[in-house]
Parts: C-alpha cells; sequence; structure tokens
C-alpha cells in the first residue's frame, strides 16, 4: 500500500462488501482506476458468514469468506488499487474531497460509499459463540438451514415480524420473545404474525444464555421473564436476533442527507446522494433488502452514475 501523502483518485470507494467491490470492477472496467478503502472489516458481512447459497452462480453453495475473496481477485485483476484501514476523516466541503486513514491521505473527484450496515447484537457472550452456529441476524440468509427445527426470533418491530414470518413458513415452530408486552411493529405485520398458526410469543422477557455446543451448535435458550425473573429453558436450534441495523454512517453525519435512522438518503432509482459526485451504495442506503446481490447491484449502479458524472464533469 502507498505511503507517501496526497495520493489522488477518479473514483474512490469506502468499503470491501459485494456492493463496493462491485462498484470496483465496473469503474476498473471502465478505465477509471478506481481505489478502494477496506474498512474495519475487510470482505463485509459475508465474511463472517458460513455458507452462501442463494448467492446466483453457485450452485452448490460456497463459504462467506471465498466468494468475497473472489470478488476482490476480480477487482484486483482490472486494476483496482487497495488501501487497507479505514477513513477516520472524511471532507466533503471541498474539491477534491478529502480522505484520511491511519497511513495515507487520499483525494478524489467522486466518492462511493459502501460502508454497509451492522446488525444489532444482544450482547451475550454465547450469543456470539453460536454465531453461525444457530444464532443469526438473517432469516432471508440462513431459514433454509432450519427448516422443519423449532427457532427464537427476539424483537419487536417491522423487521422481527418479517423474519417470524418468513421463519414460520420453514420452521416446525417459531417464538417470539420480546422485552415489551406489545410490539412496535406496524398493526398490519402484528396481525399477520398473530394470525399465524406457528408463530408464539413470549412477552416481557429477555434472552439470557445460548447453550449448546461444539459439535451440534445452538441446542436450548434460556429465556427471562423481567417481570417474575423466571427463566425458562426452551430446546431449540435457532435464534435470530431482530432488533435492527446500524448504517455505518457517523464519518458523514454533518455532511450528507440521512434518514431518520441514519441511512444515506439517494435520489430514488440512482445512488446520487446529497452532495453532487457522491454517490451511495449496499446496505448503508438499503434498510429494506439487505442482501449480497442486491448490495452488488447498487454497486454496479454506483459505478455507473459515478462515471456518467465524470464524464459531464471532468474535461
Amino acid at each position: 500500500m502507498p505511503n507517501q501523502s496526497k495520493q489522488h483518485h477518479k473514483v474512490l470507494i469506502l468499503g470491501s462488501g459485494p456492493a463496493g467491490l462491485t462498484a470496483a470492477i465496473y469503474a476498473a472496467r471502465s478505465n477509471l482506476q478506481p481505489a478502494l478503502i477496506s474498512g474495519p472489516e475487510p470482505g463485509g458481512q459475508l465474511t463472517i458468514t458460513t455458507e452462501v447459497e442463494n448467492f446466483p452462480g453457485f450452485p452448490e453453495g460456497i463459504q462467506g469468506p471465498e466468494i468475497m475473496k473472489l470478488f476482490r481477485i476480480q477487482a484486483e485483476r482490472f486494476g483496482t488499487q487497495f488501501y487497507t484501514g479505514e477513513a477516520l476523516i472524511v471532507n466533503l466541503s471541498s474539491r477534491p474531497f478529502q480522505l484520511k486513514t491511519d497511513s495515507v491521505e487520499v483525494t478524489c473527484d467522486t466518492l462511493i460509499v459502501a460502508t454497509g450496515a451492522s446488525a444489532r447484537w444482544i450482547g451475550l457472550d454465547s450469543e456470539t459463540r453460536f454465531q453461525n452456529r444457530g444464532v443469526s441476524a438473517c432469516a432471508t440468509c440462513d431459514g433454509f438451514f432450519f427448516r422443519g427445527h423449532e427457532v427464537a426470533v427476539v424483537g419487536g418491530g417491522d423487521t422481527a415480524m418479517e423474519e417470524a414470518l418468513y421463519l414460520a413458513n420453514l420452521c416446525k415452530k417459531v417464538y417470539v420473545i420480546h422485552r415489551r408486552d406489545e410490539l412496535r411493529a406496524s398493526q398490519i405485520m402484528q396481525e399477520r404474525a398473530f394470525q399465524h398458526e406457528s408463530i408464539t410469543f413470549i412477552w416481557n422477557s429477555v434472552v439470557e444464555e445460548v447453550l449448546g455446543n461444539d459439535q451440534q451448535g445452538m441446542t436450548s435458550l434460556k429465556v427471562k421473564n423481567i417481570q417474575t425473573n423466571e427463566i425458562k429453558d426452551y430446546p431449540l436450534t435457532g435464534l435470530f436476533v431482530a432488533i435492527g441495523h446500524v448504517p455505518n454512517t457517523k464519518a458523514f453525519a454533518d455532511q450528507l442527507t440521512l434518514d431518520e435512522n441514519g441511512y444515506i438518503v439517494v435520489k430514488p432509482g440512482t445512488t446520487y446522494t446529497s452532495v453532487e459526485g457522491v454517490f451511495a451504495c449496499g446496505d448503508v442506503q438499503d434498510r429494506v433488502y439487505r442482501q449480497a446481490i442486491t448490495a452488488a447491484g447498487t454497486g454496479c449502479m454506483a459505478a455507473i452514475d459515478a462515471e456518467r458524472w465524470l464524464a459531464e464533469h471532468t474535461s
């Protein structure tokens, strides 16, 4: 990685998940010589995912770290320059845009933000231990592996109800664990969940501990009633944490228009942000789908948008 200060790039990409690397592939093939700052989690959320079975082109499935390795190899093949680390300082108030990592300063004509979003977790050591071995934050990604099982969903908003309803069509039984005695979800989502015969609610309760072993993964769940302090064991093989996501937009809080949840607002049908020459793709601007394939799609869009913007604004 170059260490000399003030490297300049026509296109700079923040983030190395499916969105950022797809943007890099398209920008590089357009001879824009992009650079990419990998971020604190190189490869994005897929690097902590085991089996990926819903990405087109891999009929037998592929390991999350392996598919991200292939993404990066493809981006490198076309000439993308990579910087390790994360952008600590971002200045979008003047042109060219200025960014600084712990080891390099860079400027750019266009910036593609693909910093993603991080799932909110409960915060238990046992939850971390059994991630990808029973514990998940994405029913669409992992629900297939729990067909016929009994599982739990933690949360009370629309996301939790969507996860529960999705899983109820695959699993034998779904328990929804919520720390209050009423849901925050929209009325229509509540009604759908209440009416589904495979969904049972555990009110005023929190997950106390995930139990299991190295051979089987998660085998049961300790659930505590916060009113009575009673702890009950449930023999479940899956736990889906659906208490929200946090978009990684801290560096842009006063520079780009964000929605009430911190996601970057883009012009509908494009990746244009509120600042000319800055584009956003992937989960950092997607609060609905949050899939690798949709992130990759918007990464493609961002690269094309950046290419067209440069054609119009530079000689």
